[in-house]
């Protein structure tokens, strides 16, 4: 029987994706007591990067907004693989961190983070309503446009 959140993810027509595996020497999140940090996630869509380019430049703010998106769904991937396949066992989002590749005048990061910060409300309802912080940067991981980390309370 599927648990709450996956019902919740079905009734969206949301697909969570197999979690990506590290592209360096890392691990993809870390469990410590009830919490779980998961290391930042870059737009892969069926192990493909997507959403290369600079904000401002190559990509608008409502592209970078579903890029942001796309980084929360491989966030959620994470921590279901942490819960042991039940998202159920998320009882809270704590934090948000979004990174935005963008031109030095782009002053619209909380915006595009808000695909990422959406997401999580939509699917965990109050329980993913969190703090967060938003910049900007010159550079990422591949030349993609936004990267999200995150925290969860977990069971």
């Amino acid at each position: 029987m599927a648990g709450t959140i996956d019902a919740r993810l079905d009734e969206l027509g949301i697909e969570i994706p197999t979690p990506a595996t590290p592209a360096a020497n890392y691990v993809p999140f870390v469990r410590s007591g009830n919490l779980v940090f998961v290391s930042g996630q870059i737009p892969m869509v069926d192990g493909k990067i997507e959403g290369v380019g600079v904000v401002g430049a190559d990509l608008t703010t409502d592209d970078a907004r579903k890029i942001a998106e796309i980084c929360a769904k491989n966030l959620i991937a994470q921590a279901r693989a942490a819960c042991g396949g039940d998202l159920d066992k998320v009882e809270r989002v704590i934090k948000l961190g979004g990174f935005v590749r963008c031109t030095p005048d782009f002053t619209e990061q909380p915006e595009v983070v808000n695909g990422a910060s959406d997401l999580m409300v939509a699917v965990f309802g109050d329980k993913g309503r969190h703090s967060r912080f938003a910049v900007g940067t010159n550079a990422l991981p591949r030349g993609v446009a936004v990267e999200v980390e995150a925290v969860f309370e977990v069971a």
